[in-house]
């Protein structure tokens, strides 16, 4: 079957889609596609909203007839793109081609952690135990093992590392479940598949850690796409780096406590060993503010206050070697419980040791755990390398990759130097469809005055709007006190980050008339709201990165050292990209129409500003909100 013939008029698509219309854009990114499949090349790929590019690349792939691997974004993306998309491009092409979902290890029962917890039988709290038997229930019943088909459990509850594993605690092949085992299996049927939809995270932790316990984790293929493709810098920084976390610490505890009450109990050792890493590790994230931060860990460490947990950490540790040494080979739980504590001393001391270069020594806190990160500044030697020995067709394409019509600053993060590209347009009728509006006399991020005009600018624009509104943040302390002060203005449904999970709060926007959304973070990409749920998006300022970031400080200074302009290098880019983002929430249809603010004068009186303007949809343009709220109000009406 031609590539032409399937997406023309009276082709394959057509015939199984109802409704379907074929796209230029398309069009020109799966011809694109087929001809780097043919020679082995690296296509990069900007393709605007709207365009269909999922089927653009899977339609070239399968017809290829070769191995491939599809790596998306998020968790998410690949549910959408194995179980919605897939299927329809199968269907149409009649293709035979058999298809993997492969998942990190976290996200598959563990039948021996399982039944660990099932035996022991001590739970301290009503809400785990009463997940963990619903759990119990599903674990009879899957047949895949996958965690994603319980729907009647919080996403973040804490009965899930009771029964899943992780690098550290796996047994691997000395696991007595090991025949049975449904990450074995995910990953047997992925190594047999034509192609295997996997995450970005997953393809980086193949990488960068080879398994010793199955082998390597992503069989090998000759395409590779990489969808949502400017996710990979940072990601791929993430795991050439090396991380601490006293939650390794808490965790390697309990299962040394586990292994002590159930396997070995008679080495009351262990029990001791047990008590002084939790204590340790829990003592040691009481030495940062208890409010969630990042910081420069080099600075932090030099502080006296960090002396005495650190020698506290570094004595639990040896302990637990010497106690964990002396009990090898009385059983697999200790032997493993062994193998997790040296890799954790192993990451602890090059967390600490402040001599590196090129790279930057930072922490990070949550509510109750602290880790200490090393990250490397530049990634492009090793990424370039890993293009170079894979001798393969590569695909990244994603709605935002370009910076004022250049890929220079995404391909030289990555190393990357022979490339083709194309930069594809979204089909959308923006200037019909929206308004870009930056409301005059708004006043600069630091005024003290900001938190009442942005409250004043949004209650006028989500009265206009009748709801249906996403305010996105770049930070939580603003979004928290815009929120506090709309709760006394608006009677519309207000929707915080934060106050309850990402699923539920998007599930409670949906169902809801006239809600409003207000978010940070994860919501500036990925979220898909269609048709009158969603008539405008405001951004309270422009997405520089935090400077007090100790990883953007660190990235800065070494741009300096190089005679380089950190600030258009690194800070620009970086800023426009994640604004491309979060603007891409507003129209996701043909038929949508709505209003994207954006409440930062710098965009019209800073010389950079107009970076960000070119980078964005042609909408139609205005300084003055009243066009924005009589477009909202037109929209309303007619809806009505």
């Amino acid at each position: 079957m031609k590539l032409e013939q399937v997406f023309s008029a009276d082709g394959a698509l057509a015939t199984n889609i109802e409704g379907y219309q074929p796209r230029q854009a398309q069009v020109e990114l799966a011809t694109a596609f087929a001809k780097a499949i043919q020679q082995k090349e690296l296509l990069v790929a900007e393709a605007g909203t709207g365009t269909g590019k999922t089927f653009a690349y899977l339609i070239p792939a399968l017809l290829s007839e070769r191995k491939v691997i599809i790596s998306t974004g998020t968790k998410n993306l690949q549910e959408q793109l194995f179980h919605r998309d897939l299927p329809i491009v199968k269907k149409a092409l009649a293709s035979k081609a058999q298809t993997a979902l492969l998942k990190g290890r976290s996200n598959y029962l563990c039948l021996f952690r399982h039944k660990q917890h099932q035996n022991h039988g001590y739970f301290n709290d009503k809400t785990i135990l009463a997940d963990f038997k619903k759990l119990s229930d599903w674990a009879v019943k899957t047949h895949t093992g996958d965690i994603a088909e319980v729907t009647t459990i919080n996403e973040d509850s804490k009965a899930y590392p009771l029964v899943t594993s992780t690098i550290d605690n796996c047994l691997g092949k000395e696991c007595p479940d090991y025949a049975d085992c449904y990450l074995v299996k995910a990953r047997k049927k992925a190594a047999e598949a034509d192609l295997v939809v996997i995450n970005h995270h997953l393809y980086f932790a193949d990488m960068a850690v080879k398994d010793t316990g199955f082998g390597e984790i992503v069989p090998d293929s000759n395409i590779v796409v990489f969808d949502e493709a400017h996710q990979i810098p940072d990601i791929a920084c993430e795991y050439f780096g090396e991380k601490f976390s006293t939650r390794q610490l808490v965790e390697l505890a309990k299962d040394i406590e586990l292994a002590y009450k159930t396997e070995v109990k008679d080495a009351k050792q262990l029990g001791k060993a047990s008590e002084m890493l939790d204590a340790s590790a829990k003592q040691f994230r009481l030495e940062f503010p208890l409010e969630a931060e990042k910081g420069n860990w080099l600075k932090q460490a030099k502080t006296n206050k960090c002396d005495t947990s650190l020698a506290a950490l570094n004595q639990a540790m040896d302990f637990a070697y010497e106690v964990l040494k002396q009990n090898l080979s009385r059983c697999k739980s200790i032997d493993a419980c062994f193998e997790r504590l040296v890799i954790i001393k192993t990451s602890y001391t090059r967390v600490n040791d402040f001599s590196q270069q090129d790279a930057s020594l930072w922490y990070e806190t949550t509510a109750r755990h602290a880790s200490l990160n090393l990250t490397p500044l530049s990634i492009a030697d090793k990424f370039s390398k890993l293009r170079e020995e894979k001798n393969q067709s590569w695909l990244m394409t994603s709605a935002t990759l370009s910076v004022n019509n250049s890929f220079e600053h995404y391909t030289k993060l990555l190393g990357l130097t022979e490339y083709q590209s194309l930069e594809l347009g979204s089909p959308f009728n923006y200037p019909e469809q929206s308004v870009l509006c930056i409301p005059r006399y708004l006043p600069e991020p630091q005024d003290r005055n900001v938190i009442k005009v942005l409250v004043e600018t949004a209650v006028k624009l989500m009265t206009a709007s009748q709801g249906n509104c996403f305010f996105l943040f770049t930070s939580y302390r603003v979004m928290n006190l815009v929120a506090k002060s709309l709760r006394t203005k608006l009677d519309f449904p207000i929707l915080v980050q934060g106050e309850i999970p990402k699923q539920k709060i998007l599930d409670k926007y949906l169902a809801e008339d006239n809600s409003i959304l207000l978010a940070t973070g994860s919501f500036w990409e990925g979220i898909d709201v269609r048709g009158d749920a969603l008539k405008c998006v405001m951004i309270d300022k422009l997405p520089f990165a935090s400077p007090d970031d100790p990883l953007t400080q660190a990235r800065i200074e070494n741009c300096r050292k190089k005679g380089e302009d950190p600030f258009n290098q690194i800070q620009i880019p970086q800023a426009v990209i994640t604004l491309k983002q979060g603007a891409g929430r507003l129209i996701r249809d043909v038929k949508d129409k709505g209003v994207l603010v954006i409440c930062d004068p710098r965009v019209v009186n800073r010389n950079y500003g107009q970076v960000f303007v070119q980078s964005l949809p042609n909408m139609k343009r205005t300084r003055d909100i009243n066009l924005a709220c009589d477009f909202l109000k037109q929209q309303v009406k007619n809806k009505s």
